[in-house]
């Protein structure tokens, strides 16, 4: 017993010099570890992602974009939940690898004991859904594209509000594949959840409807 105290101890120690250290003298651009960027992201109330030493800061969500993720987060719950598996929105950080942290608007495994399911940070998800950001594009069409596939992340949602079409990527080969782009009229099924499936009327419709 004195010894787990001892080791508490200094596990509190540790956080309150951490805390100190960061208040005082934040690292550079490009310096920052996995560890300082947590303590980041617990603290600052914003929407912060880290990839190899820097911190990115990611734009608030639009009402248009909480009612598309919520729509689909909510169908994947309700998918989910009877066959054994967890889905989680936007605020939840993935592991990707060492270095490179990400929050998904929606992140879902098969199976809720899944040991990837930690609680501080989950270390990867079975599907990944983002929604096309319209300060950055790219950022979920190119950049997450590659880090999704990277981590090995099986199947990859992108939705794009602008052009109203879901995207579904499998992964084949350590890159991901299209399996088609749905729009209007048509259904998105799921590469990965076999039988999950989204109309691309009702997810695109859901923000005029309250969500």
């Amino acid at each position: 017993m004195k010894e787990m105290a001892e080791t508490a101890a200094r596990g509190a120690r540790s956080r309150v010099a951490l805390d100190a250290l960061l208040r005082d003298a934040p690292p550079p651009p490009g310096r920052w570890s996995d560890e300082e960027y947590l303590w980041l992201d617990d603290r600052c109330g914003r929407r912060v992602e880290f990839t190899d030493g820097r911190i990115e800061e990611l734009p608030m969500p639009t009402d248009a974009h909480q009612a598309i993720l919520e729509c689909l987060y909510r169908a994947l719950f309700a998918w989910l939940r009877p066959r054994g598996g967890v889905a989680r929105v936007s605020g939840l950080r993935v592991r990707l690898r060492a270095g490179k942290f990400r929050e998904p608007d929606v992140a879902a495994l098969r199976d809720r004991a899944d040991p990837r399911r930690e609680n501080r940070y989950w270390l990867g998800a079975d599907l990944v859904v983002e929604v096309v950001s319209p300060d950055d594009p790219a950022r979920d069409l190119a950049v997450k594209r590659a880090d999704y596939a990277e981590a090995g992340i099986p199947e990859y949602w992108i939705v794009d509000p602008r052009d109203e079409t879901i995207t579904v990527l499998a992964l084949d080969g350590g890159a991901y594949v299209a399996r088609g782009a749905f729009g209007r009229g048509e259904t998105a099924r799921s590469a990965v959840f076999d039988g999950f499936a989204a109309d691309a009327s009702a997810v695109f419709d859901s923000p005029a409807e309250g969500g």
